[in-house]
């Protein structure tokens, strides 16, 4: 294999410099390509994917005409950031986790950083995923996310910057832990020469997490899942697993005597804590959504009495608004008094009426998102969009200023990925996986999403992106160059 026509002009590679030189992170992993064939590199891929279908590692897409259920795209070529890299980001990730924690609890009690004028009331009360029910309350411990995915870019200047929070019910880790699986037993010897933080301990780790998310030494705990047809069910039932708790559905649990209940064969049994991945609106139908069917009646009084520890905390989706995280520079000085490790990419709150002017006069250089949507949905591209849609956004923007935020079109860094038969760089984004309990575990690495198609900004799996193993390497191994390997 051969880097002959590999192209990285205008784009950060971060394999291939400019001038056409391998970068010192990637150098073994360089050398152990050059020695195969593009036919065995193949071989590695189909091989790969093989036992991804018989692990049965798939997503959902609605409305797919293929079918709902779909093999998660993969790529072979692993990312890799260097531990030199990658401190001043897992720190950047703390604070920010820490910072949004201490936001969560203020505004739903004291409201103190909107009192100190740092951040609009309008704007936080606004918010869709604000959640009323839930004021005058703190969780056990303060902590409202306990499970965070942060999503990050490489810019072409070649550092991160934050793009967004997923503080609901952030997916994808299952793939992070499923792409190490694999990886290991195709660059087996590779991987112990350079020394590859692990990953492998995030199920214990969330699992400590809920433990002390209860209060409790030895809690019953359960993973609530809407069921078979969401699209991260896999992952519902592939952490509950590894977790050796119960994967169950609202059916499974009642309020009964003041506690929720796990209904069994040998009757009901008291829960301690529960893992959601349902959304708020659909958690309890007697305070939210009064037509969920996914939910269980009475879940909400029940959490509010500290009888039953949830994670995430019903109401924490409100620093997921695109609108409000443009504020978390802010907060982290405001609760921490320190300045972001880690910048934002620079955002136009269209709320703001000269900001809104800038971006509608300029919006064919910006990406156009609504504040409250995810997965590559209701979004514009403007270098990739026509003169109509362009307008229908400008449209949607007057409408409903509130609803959308701007941000400039950033240049992704991109990574090789093989394409047929070659490599050609692709754009990444990365996201990080953030366990808040006794203390703030970040997972080495975290998802690096992919655009397969080419030229494609959009990472996401609905939108036709993959993924990849990404690879932190330890200190003392990478300065050492492997001579410490384990």
């Amino acid at each position: 294999m051969n880097l002959e026509n590999y192209e990285t002009t205008g784009f950060y590679d971060e394999m291939v410099s400019h001038d056409g030189k391998i970068r010192p992170a990637y150098e073994s992993l360089f050398e152990q390509l050059k020695q195969l064939s593009i036919e065995e590199i193949q071989q590695k891929q189909q091989a790969a994917e093989k036992a991804f279908m018989s692990m049965g590692i798939t997503f959902n897409v609605y409305g797919d005409g293929e079918g709902v259920e779909k093999i998660f795209p993969f790529d072979i070529v692993p990312r890799v950031i260097t531990a030199e890299e990658w401190e001043p980001v897992e720190k950047g990730l703390q604070q920010r986790m820490k910072a949004l924690n201490l936001f969560i609890d203020d505004i739903y009690n004291d409201k103190k950083i909107i009192k100190d004028k740092v951040i609009p009331g309008e704007i936080v009360l606004s918010s869709k995923d604000y959640m009323k029910a839930c004021e005058g309350f703190s969780p056990i411990g303060g902590i409202w996310c306990h499970i965070g995915g942060i999503d990050l870019i490489k810019h072409s200047d070649g550092n991160f910057y934050i793009l967004e929070d997923n503080l609901r019910v952030p997916s994808g880790v299952s793939y992070v832990l499923e792409n190490r699986y694999i990886l290991k037993r195709t660059y087996s010897a590779l991987f112990e020469k350079i020394g590859v933080l692990p990953v492998n301990d995030y199920p214990t780790k969330l699992l400590e997490t809920l433990q002390h998310v209860s209060g409790k030494d030895e809690p019953l705990a359960v993973l609530l899942t809407p069921g078979i047809y969401n699209s991260a069910y896999f992952e519902h039932s592939f952490l509950a697993r590894q977790m050796g708790i119960e994967l169950v559905e609202g059916q499974d649990l009642v309020v009964k005597d003041g506690y929720v209940q796990m209904r069994t064969t040998k009757g009901l049994k008291k829960v301690d804590v529960i893992y959601r991945r349902i959304d708020d609106a659909f958690l309890d139908p007697k305070v939210f959504n009064p037509d969920s069917m996914l939910g269980v009646p009475g879940i909400f009084e029940v959490f509010r009495n500290k009888k039953v520890a949830i994670a995430n905390a019903p109401g924490c989706g409100v620093a997921d608004d695109k609108v409000i995280c443009s504020y978390v520079p802010d907060m982290i000085k405001y609760y921490l008094g320190e300045d972001a490790i880690i910048p934002n990419v620079p955002t136009y709150l269209c709320a703001d009426e000269k900001q809104r002017k800038h971006v509608c006069e300029n919006i064919e250089k910006m990406v156009v998102k609504a504040a409250n949507q995810s997965g590559g949905y209701g979004m514009l591209i403007g270098n990739a969009s026509t003169k109509k849609e362009q307008k229908e956004f400008i449209d949607k923007i007057n409408e409903n200023p509130r609803g959308y935020i701007a941000q400039p079109i950033m240049s992704l860094s991109r990574v090789p990925t093989l394409i047929e038969d070659h490599l050609e760089g692709r754009h990444v984004d990365l996201r990080p996986f953030i366990l808040s309990g006794e203390e703030t575990y970040v997972v080495p690495g975290g998802l690096t999403r992919v655009a397969l198609r080419k030229g494609s900004l959009v990472v996401n799996s609905s939108q036709g992106g993959g993924s990849k193993d990404t690879w932190v390497l330890q200190k003392a191994l990478h300065e050492n160059n492997g001579e410490e390997a384990q």
